[in-house]
Formats: structure tokens, C-alpha cells, sequence
């Protein structure tokens, strides 16, 4: 789930003198075990799949009910911070939706899309088609990946802009659904720039989507559709008075905190160190990160398997809940000396203080 695109690649420090990249050969070691591991642990599980999603939507939008209705500024604030981590968790499902095959768990695109993604205007088919595309072993850190953009190579600015950025997501999502969207159907031309340029959760800015075909397009319309009458029918309530201002500024408020902490966790997702070049898989997975136990603050930042983010592209179809099994069984098989144990880190701070200072010796 990302939404930086106020950033631009033009950010980017002047040319400098830079040491020649050592081009970092594969791994076949850790990629078969990896591979050789993990295959009796590979089926996604709907009754984890279904009880995690309803019980992390159900969470969220209770704690949001109450944000809104309780009177007490304090429980009041405590309710969101609740609605933001449960409802950060249910929409990280839009993450395992790419990588799923949907038939081993019958209904649970169309479930999420009407608990998570159309309420908060996320629909699925901002991510799907979009996502895999980052997978991709030739696009991965390249400037047709539409989710690299190489930070630590950027200017100190870039990083605050890119949090800061995830703000603006609510307004922004609602003006495409509640506006764009239904005067795309009358101006083809405005429907053509809708589709490539504001409908994908990407950070790079040069990125462009074509459009979709087949069963992609046809997901595409009706999620489109409904969420654009649940923007508008929401804009509408408010303009009656129907819904209380207030009630709706902390929805936007619950949103925003969402989106923002989605885009810390992209922040430090990736070491970003690649200028755009093609990389191998091992390189990729060296420029990724996992942050696994014992420490405990990432189940709440990087939820939904998110903290084991570089295995995740050495086996992008493992669903979420075998991941932490699957850290376990290679740790323990590999040596010491495989590459598998460098992408693993302490935690959020000092991946963040790690970026800030690569950026720094960018200058002002």
C-alpha cells in the first residue's frame, strides 16, 4: 500500500563520482534451500486467512465508532490509535491478494474488498497488476519498477516528503473516486490519464499502468464503481449534515494514520541502494529487508508477514502465515557465511537512521 507520488526522480543528487558496483553473483545455495524448505508449507490457509481479516476489520471499525462517539478527547484518541493498527492490518491483506492463488481461498478478494478495500478506497485493482510487476526479476530497482525509487541515493528532503505525502492519501483517493472517476466516463481522453497515472499505489512517478483486460478488468469496474458511489454517497452525507464534520475528519484522520504508517514501513522496506541497474535475485533480496523476533514492535508496523519482507522475494507465493516457519527452517539450514542472514535487522530506528544518514551525505 504505497501513495509518494509528489516525489520525483529530479530529487535525485547531481552526478558524482561513484565507486564501480560489484555485480553480486546468486546465491544457489540459499535460493534451493529456500525453495527445498518450504514446499509442504506453501498452501494459503482460509481459516487463518478469514479469521485474521474479519477479526482485524471487525477491531478497526469498532475502535473507529468509538473514536467518533466517545466524548473524552484522551479514550477518544486511544480509539484511533487502535482503529489505525487493526484497520493498518486488515488492508495489508491487499498484499497477500497479488501473490494468492484466489481459488485456495474461495471469496476472499471480493470479502476484502467490501470489508476493507472500498470502505477505506483502496480497492484491490490499485495493487493488482501493479505489485507483480515489482516482483518482476529484470524490473526490480529498475525505472520501470513501479515501487523502487532509490532513497538512499536522494537528497535529506526526499524522505520527510515521502511520509508526509501519505497525508494527503484520503483527500486525494476521494477526489479520484467521488470526482475523476465519473467524469472519466464522459471525457475518454481524462478516462485514458485516469488509468495510467492515478490508478496504482506506486511510488515511482514515471510509472504508467495500461489498461486492463479480461477477468482483471472486469474486478477493475466493480470495485471502481463501488467505491466511487461509496465516495461520493460519503461526501453527500456530510454536505447534509447527515454525518457529523467532526466524525468525518477523524475517518479521514483513521485513513491518513493508516496511509502513513504504511509509508514508514515502505521507508524501510528496501535499503534502496540500487541506481537502476538490473539485479539478480540475490542482490534483490539484499536490498530488502526482514525483521524478525525476538523483536515484538514489528507485528504492529510490518503485520500480515510484512517483517519477513525479504524473504518474501525469494518466495513471493508463500502466504503470510508460513512465513515466520519458513525464517526458522533456513536460519537453522544455511551456514553462518550465506547472505541469507544480512538482510535480517534489529528494527525500525536504525533502519531509518541508517537512510537518513546515506541521504545526508547527499547534502542539502
Amino acid at each position: 500500500m504505497k501513495s509518494a507520488r509528489l516525489l520525483d526522480t529530479r530529487d535525485a543528487a547531481p552526478a558524482a563520482p561513484t565507486p564501480v558496483r560489484v555485480r553480486i553473483a546468486d546465491d544457489m545455495a540459499m535460493l534451493r534451500a529456500a525453495a527445498e524448505l518450504t514446499r509442504d508449507i506453501s498452501v494459503a490457509r482460509p481459516a487463518i486467512f478469514w479469521g485474521d481479516l474479519l477479526a482485524s476489520a471487525l477491531l478497526g471499525y469498532v475502535a473507529l465508532f468509538a473514536a467518533v462517539t466517545v466524548a473524552p478527547v484522551g479514550w477518544a484518541m486511544l480509539a484511533a490509535v487502535v482503529s489505525v493498527l487493526a484497520l493498518y492490518r486488515a488492508g495489508s491483506f491487499i498484499h497477500e491478494l497479488t501473490h494468492m492463488k484466489h481459488a485456495t481461498v474461495p471469496g476472499f478478494r471480493i470479502g476484502w474488498n467490501l470489508l476493507v478495500g472500498i470502505p477505506l478506497l483502496v480497492p484491490s485493482f490499485l495493487y493488482e497488476g501493479v505489485h507483480t510487476l515489482h516482483h518482476a526479476r529484470t524490473r526490480y530497482g529498475t525505472t520501470d519498477d513501479p515501487e523502487y525509487l532509490p532513497l538512499a541515493l536522494m537528497k535529506p528532503h526526499s524522505l520527510p516528503l515521502f511520509v508526509v505525502a501519505a497525508l494527503l492519501a484520503p483527500v486525494a483517493l476521494l477526489f479520484r473516486f467521488a470526482v475523476l472517476a465519473p467524469l472519466g466516463l464522459a471525457l475518454p481522453t481524462l478516462r485514458e490519464k485516469i488509468v495510467a497515472q492515478y490508478s496504482g499505489l506506486a511510488i515511482n512517478p514515471k510509472f504508467r499502468r495500461r489498461a486492463p483486460e479480461g477477468e482483471a478488468r472486469a474486478l477493475w469496474l466493480w470495485s471502481e464503481t463501488g467505491a466511487s458511489l461509496w465516495a461520493i454517497t460519503l461526501i453527500t452525507l456530510v454536505a447534509t449534515g447527515t454525518v457529523p464534520l467532526r466524525g468525518f475528519l477523524i475517518f479521514l484522520g483513521v485513513v491518513s494514520g493508516v496511509a502513513v504508517l504504511n509509508q514508514v514501513r515502505t521507508l524501510v522496506a528496501h535499503l534502496w541502494e540500487n541506481d537502476g541497474e538490473a539485479m539478480t535475485v540475490t542482490a534483490q533480496y539484499l536490498d530488502t529487508v526482514n525483521v524478525p523476533p525476538p523483536t515484538l514492535l514489528p507485528a504492529l508496523w510490518a503485520p500480515v508477514g510484512l517483517r519477513y519482507h525479504a524473504l518474501h522475494h525469494l518466495l513471493p507465493g508463500l502466504p503470510y502465515h508460513a512465513l515466520g516457519e519458513a525464517h526458522r527452517r533456513i536460519t537453522a539450514a544455511v551456514g553462518e557465511g550465506s547472505p541469507y542472514h544480512k538482510a535480517s535487522y534489529a528494527g525500525l530506528p536504525g533502519l531509518v537512521h541508517s537512510l537518513m544518514r546515506s541521504t545526508m551525505r547527499r547534502g542539502v
